[in-house]
């Protein structure tokens, strides 16, 4: 009779191979499951979000009622509320919380850098101003997103310029976009200051992030080009998942490193600077999606710009529902609820990027 196989007659180095592969194969699909759950329960959430900012307000209705407003029929008053109001606030938060998650998750990648987003780095600043300027010489709405773009792109060459001769390092890196940030956000407000009346009330959601007054015509345009760019940036995973073997691995391998990092970081400034376009210079989406999606999945992979623009819609839209039904303050931008969550993180995420050198000095 043939001897069954068994591990214990297997050499010492096959056993081990064989439960190495094992614990790996055990481990990626635990992952598996925790992109599923993630993605599912985002899913829900934004589709409970959605119903629940469509329905509530000073014109209560029920959710049929809210549906059937949004297609065009039942009473106009309703139709008028949900179609030119609710809906398009409601989307365009989604649309930007999710450029704003995805644009955090390439950039911190890229820079291997937990710091790295676009309000941090400058792009967000950029954006804001490019589109105040256009505001400022009597250019149409329609053109926001251009001149938010060109802002964004003139912010990330101004911060790889002041940076380059330091190699990127992480600190200088970040103090460098944070100098950019305030700078750029003093011209807007300068800008703003010296804007005519009647502008200047328009101009101001950029300097606070809001989603107030958007219509069907931003959100479809600033949407149509934010799933070409999550589109763009899901076809280069592969080189994002090969930089961050480092820059001598990924360059043994064949990988163009300069020209892989300035299509990603094109792209990141493209996401970022059309969420700036619907939303003005939102903070602490982009800085925290990726840590929460890290967290709540493990090693990121090529779901995580996906994950990250889902979980940056839900929280976006979950905060200018708390500006509009929870907080007594009428009027408030979303930015202001972002910016309080995000001021204790910044903090947070700078002191532990912080311990390790002190740890190391002692």
């Amino acid at each position: 009779m043939t001897p069954t196989t068994s591990t214990t007659s297997m050499p010492p180095a096959t056993t081990a191979a064989v439960a190495s592969r094992r614990t790996a194969s055990r481990a990626r699909r635990r992952h598996r499951r925790r992109v599923l759950v993630l993605a599912g329960a985002c899913l829900v959430a934004l589709f409970a979000l959605l119903t629940v900012s469509l329905t509530t307000g000073e014109m209560p209705m029920s959710a049929p009622t809210a549906l059937r407003a949004l297609l065009g029929l039942g009473d106009a008053g309703d139709v008028l509320v949900v179609q030119q109001f609710r809906a398009p606030r409601a989307v365009a938060a989604v649309v930007a919380g999710a450029g704003l998650g995805a644009a955090g998750c390439v950039l911190q990648r890229l820079f291997r850098n937990p710091l790295a987003s676009p309000d941090v780095m400058g792009m967000t600043g950029g954006a804001s101003l490019g589109a105040v300027a256009l505001l400022a010489a009597g250019a149409s709405q329609t053109l926001v997103p251009v001149g938010a773009l060109a802002g964004g792109l003139v912010a990330a060459l101004l911060l790889g310029a002041f940076a380059w001769r330091s190699g990127l390092a992480v600190t200088r890196l970040v103090l460098t976009g944070l100098a950019v940030q305030a700078g750029l956000a003093a011209a807007v407000n300068l800008m703003i200051v010296r804007f005519p009346t009647e502008l200047a009330g328009s101009a101001l959601q950029w300097t606070t992030g809001s989603v107030y007054g958007r219509t069907w015509t931003q959100v479809w345009g600033a949407g149509a080009a934010m799933v070409v760019a999550l589109a763009a940036t899901l076809a280069l995973h592969r080189g994002l998942a090969v930089l961050d073997l480092g820059d001598d691995s990924a360059g043994a391998l064949g990988l163009r490193t300069s020209r892989a990092r300035l299509r990603l970081l094109f792209l990141a400034v493209v996401l970022a600077s059309l969420a700036a376009a619907l939303a003005g210079p939102v903070t602490f989406v982009a800085l925290a999606v990726p840590h929460i999606v890290r967290f709540l999945t493990g090693p990121p992979t090529v779901a995580s710009p996906v994950l990250a623009a889902l979980t940056g819609a839900v929280l976006l839209l979950a905060s200018d529902l708390v500006v509009q039904h929870l907080l007594p303050v009428e009027g408030l931008p979303v930015g202001a609820v972002t910016a309080t969550l995000g001021a204790p993180w910044l903090l947070v995420l700078m002191f532990r990027q912080s311990a390790p050198a002190r740890r190391e000095h002692v």
